[in-house]
């Protein structure tokens, strides 16, 4: 299986700005937090050709970080990124034709100023890849492919609802022909009911186009409906990662087990009338992580070696990827 957008042992630290408050704190003797937040670490994963690889883990773990830098927002502190084997940040022309990304927020995603018709076409106008007369006929069919009537493009974006400018959101990206989409939690923001239609939408665009993507979410029925492989994420650290429907049915690393117990089902239990079982715990904050396996302060099968060794992420008889020395 050939992976289109590749990651190679990236990482990202953020340094903190030094603000006018912290100088006054530290010459009045206060202390100052001056660490840096170790966002990513050393991840490498790779996003097949023509499947959806799902990204999933809590608020904070550092997925939304890890897909800027899959799509050449952010340059990573260290590895590299690389789009069929060139590395995309080497120029930007490259990086904003051929990897486009669907933000979670439609309201925030989408200039005010601009009637979303100029908003679809201001992109492939600006890289050539439509005439500005050719550009109408463009806009109405991608409106028209993502279930909006072309003539909205005259319209702005406050006079559509959450679900419309996602669907706005999804034609100007994929107006671009990118080689790769990166949707980073791109329902999150909407009712469960407008979820379901813009997850059937992008299926169904999948489909139609044979798109490669990496979806983002916090939410693991999402990611098992749209993805075909799906990578679990902890504290900025990929912890498990294989075919979907493997790592569903048999999760192996206990922080995968635990997200998949804490969904709520609706299957009676004798004793609490639902099975939820949520993970014990916080996430341990990214400025200072714990040493060995950083999930061995929640983990209920933490050992000594846990608390000093961190488990690398090895191949399994199943043709999954766990990093746990118990699984």
């Amino acid at each position: 299986m050939t992976a289109l957008l590749v990651a190679e042992n990236v990482s990202k630290r953020f340094s903190p700005r030094i603000t006018l408050g912290d100088r006054i704190a530290g010459a009045l003797g206060a202390k100052v937090d001056r660490r840096a937040v170790h966002a990513v670490s050393e991840v490498s994963l790779g996003v097949p050709q023509g499947r959806t690889l799902g990204l999933v883990g809590e608020s904070g773990c550092g997925k939304s970080t890890l897909g800027r830098m899959l799509a050449g927002i952010l340059p990573p502190s260290e590895g590299r990124v690389t789009l069929r084997g060139e590395a995309p940040m080497q120029g930007r022309h490259k990086v904003t034709t051929r990897i486009q990304t669907v933000f979670q927020d439609p309201y925030a995603s989408l200039n005010p100023r601009l009637r979303i018709g100029e908003t679809i076409a201001e992109g492939p106008v600006a890289h050539g890849l439509v005439t500005r007369e050719g550009a109408p006929a463009m806009v109405a069919e991608w409106l028209a492919r993502v279930g909006l009537d072309p003539a909205f493009a005259t319209r702005f974006p406050h006079q559509f609802s959450g679900g419309q400018r996602q669907r706005v959101a999804i034609a100007r990206a994929l107006a671009m022909q990118p080689d790769v989409l990166v949707c980073d939690e791109p329902v999150a923001s909407l009712d469960v009911s407008i979820q379901a239609q813009i997850l059937n939408l992008f299926l169904d665009l999948r489909q139609a186009l044979g798109l490669t993507c990496l979806f983002i979410s916090h939410d693991l029925s999402v990611v098992r409906h749209v993805s075909d492989r799906v990578a679990i994420m902890y504290l900025g650290r990929i912890v498990e990662s294989g075919e979907a429907a493997r790592v569903y049915a048999a999760p192996r690393h206990p922080y995968t087990q635990g997200l998949l117990a804490s969904v709520p089902k609706l299957v009676l239990d004798s004793n609490t009338g639902l099975d939820f079982r949520p993970i014990a715990g916080e996430l341990p904050s990214p400025l200072s992580p714990p040493p060995g396996c950083a999930f061995h302060p929640r983990c209920p099968r933490a050992t000594e070696v846990c608390r000093v060794e961190r488990p690398p992420l090895t191949p399994r008889e199943d043709g999954t990827l766990v990093a746990c020395h118990h699984a």
